[in-house]
């Protein structure tokens, strides 16, 4: 893996740097245009390496200040993305990986510097109630390394962090639904649960955004949409939670889970349940 090869690989060996012994352990007190390439590296390795990630990127950048168009400015450069990386300094990470995509776009560690990159959107979409602005960036950035990376490492992870980028996205949806559905506001909450039923449908939300439809859709008095969601979920989903609160709702108003009437569940239900598209 590239970043295996950037920390490790790239890592040399520490003892006897004159970077580091000089002036009695205070290299500051002499410029660094006195020292190589490789030494200034070397200091940065080693503050990154005792967790200092701060100071391992102001010498990582030193470097390409120093010595541009270098070999160890070039590795240096991927080190300092790395560097405010751990240090969650997400938009100075980001461009330093886009610098080096710039300049080094064929480089074998042009991969992770786009995996940076993307996690630098990605590492801060924890939290739903956030806006969603970063999971959409975080989309886009994943996507990219796996359609322009697709045999690396980084691709691998990708997909499993864009699948569940995805699936934070439509429980941002699912959340305004249900704020909207407790307040009585039942349209207002179906077009929520409908936009996951629609846009989402691969995500660990469709079932409860199809129980919630069959809420939704009762609350307004029309059963045809209710049933039909109730039916959807009874096809799909009929091992969880969802679907037995689901049938007892729709018998309780002495309805069931069936295909009724000719609105955009019943399409759904004809096109993914029946595979008829035409």
């Amino acid at each position: 893996m590239a970043k295996a090869r950037a920390v490790t690989k790239l890592v040399g060996p520490f003892v006897g740097l004159a970077l580091l012994a000089a002036c009695g352990g205070a290299p500051n007190d002499i410029p660094l245009e006195n020292f190589t390439a490789q030494e200034i590296y070397q200091r940065a390795e080693y503050e990154l390496n005792r967790g200092k990630p701060k100071e391992a990127a102001r010498y990582f950048g030193e470097i390409e200040r120093l010595y541009p168009y270098s070999e160890w400015a070039k590795r240096a450069l991927i080190m300092q993305a790395y560097s405010f990386h751990q240090r969650r300094d997400y938009p100075n990470s980001r461009a330093s990986a886009q610098r080096y995509l710039d300049f080094y776009p064929a480089d074998e560690d042009a991969a992770y510097a786009q995996y940076l990159l993307a996690l630098s959107y990605y590492d801060q979409i924890d939290d739903v109630g956030r806006d969603q602005g970063l999971t959409f960036q975080a989309l886009q950035a994943l996507r990219t390394v796996i359609e322009r990376y697709p045999d690396s490492d980084y691709a691998r992870s990708a997909v499993l962090k864009f699948d569940l980028a995805f699936d934070h996205l439509a429980a941002k949806e699912m959340e305004i639904g249900r704020y909207y559905l407790k307040r009585g506001h039942y349209t207002a909450a179906a077009n929520r649960f409908r936009a996951v039923v629609e846009q989402f449908q691969t995500t660990s939300q469709t079932p409860e955004a199809l129980y919630r439809l069959i809420e939704a859709y009762l609350a307004l008095g029309l059963d045809d949409e209710a049933q039909t969601a109730g039916a959807i979920l009874g096809e799909n989903f009929r091992s969880t939670e969802y679907y037995q609160d689901g049938y007892d709702l729709l018998t309780g108003k002495g309805l069931r889970p069936e295909v009724a009437g000719d609105g955009w569940l019943a399409q759904i239900y004809r096109q993914v349940i029946r595979g008829e598209w035409l």
